[in-house]
């Protein structure tokens, strides 16, 4: 459970990155572009991975259902997740768009009950409202107003939430490697991105400074954090434990375009940090249970 917790919080770190990231030297690039080119960087930085450690052997002996199952949760969890949420964006604006958005942990954690079998007790809803109530509290007075279908924009990014919620939960319960499972999954993203912005979008030519920036989201956001978050889930016993830490990454993302874009600090931000912490805090108490003498004597085997 440590390793698990540790994995989470640096993906919470490397994630909170991604919208200074994207104002600094990103927002010129349409979103199925970045996406795609991203997700190439992502693929290639995995597959020298994998042939490094050898793991790249394992695909050998997998199926093709196996190879469809991958392709699948690509396309569900990560290239569904971004269409569904980008049109969200445009539609309601950031605020509502963000909040909806973060309805992904509490996803995670009804398919963990409904799927993994969880229990989901009372102290877990407690503190994933605490947490959620510090995200709507964050993005209150931020964005625009809607500009277009606002049913259609709810219904749009409460789907990419329940997407990506399903889409972790099924992650942890595949047997199949993790990495090469996130190459497979970074592969099938860059190819339904690369068809939809040719056809959706028109690109736009990408300088020195956005290659940079586009090799930071493919290498560091998508294929080392996305990577780190599954390994993290995957070993997690209780994965609302590891689901409500996300909820630090919108109040860390605040911290950065302070620290970095020179953006003011707002009481919200004070408010919203006490109730995510609050949330975190409460989903922590309590969480581990004494380990038994036959535990720990078969930890100590294994080590």
């Amino acid at each position: 459970m440590r390793k698990s917790y540790i994995y989470a919080c640096i993906t919470v770190l490397i994630w909170a990155t991604l919208a200074t990231v994207v104002k600094l030297v990103l927002s010129d690039i349409p979103d199925f572009e970045a996406l795609a080119v991203s997700g190439a960087f992502a693929f290639v930085f995995l597959l020298i991975i994998n042939i490094i450690n050898g793991s790249i052997k394992q695909m050998k002996a997998y199926r093709i259902k196996d190879y469809l199952m991958m392709s699948g949760l690509g396309f569900l969890g990560l290239f569904m997740y971004s269409a569904l949420y980008y049109y969200g964006i445009g539609v309601l604006g950031s605020q509502e768009a963000c909040i909806l958005n973060y309805l992904w942990p509490v996803m995670i954690v009804l398919f963990a009950c409904i799927i993994l079998k969880e229990k989901l007790t009372v102290k877990k809803i407690i503190a994933m409202a605490l947490s959620f109530a510090g995200i709507v509290v964050l993005t209150m007075g931020s964005g625009g107003e809607a500009s277009g279908n606002r049913l259609l924009g709810i219904a749009a990014c409460v789907a990419a939430a329940i997407c990506y919620g399903l889409f972790s939960v099924l992650n942890k319960k595949h047997s199949l490697d993790q990495g090469v499972t996130m190459m497979w999954i970074w592969l099938t993203v860059t190819v339904c991105s690369a068809v939809a912005g040719l056809i959706f979008e028109k690109w736009q030519p990408v300088t020195g400074l956005q290659w940079a920036g586009l090799a930071w989201l493919g290498i560091v956001v998508n294929a080392v954090a996305y990577l780190l978050w599954a390994i993290a889930l995957k070993q997690a016993k209780d994965s609302a434990g590891i689901a409500n830490l996300a909820y630090l990454v919108p109040f860390l993302s605040v911290i950065l375009s302070a620290v970095v874009l020179k953006e003011q600090l707002t009481i919200n931000a004070a408010v919203a940090v006490v109730l995510i912490i609050g949330g975190i805090v409460l989903q922590s108490i309590g969480g581990r249970k004494k380990p038994s003498r036959a535990e720990k004597s078969d930890a100590k085997r294994r080590d």
